[in-house]
């Protein structure tokens, strides 16, 4: 009657997402992690001049 969310989101995974939408996504996410920290950490480095 109820579908979990995991069951769910499984499912949208496996409809709608080929190999390189994936890769793209994981490829996304490290560029904006590194963006990121590499700001904060450049940021610190004007803090301290």
């Amino acid at each position: 009657m109820f579908e979990t969310l995991d069951d769910r989101i499984r499912q949208d995974d496996k409809e709608t997402t080929n190999p390189r939408e994936k890769y793209m996504k994981w490829a996304m996410t490290l560029v904006v992690t590194v963006l990121l920290f590499g700001g904060l950490y450049v940021s610190m480095l004007m803090m301290e001049q």
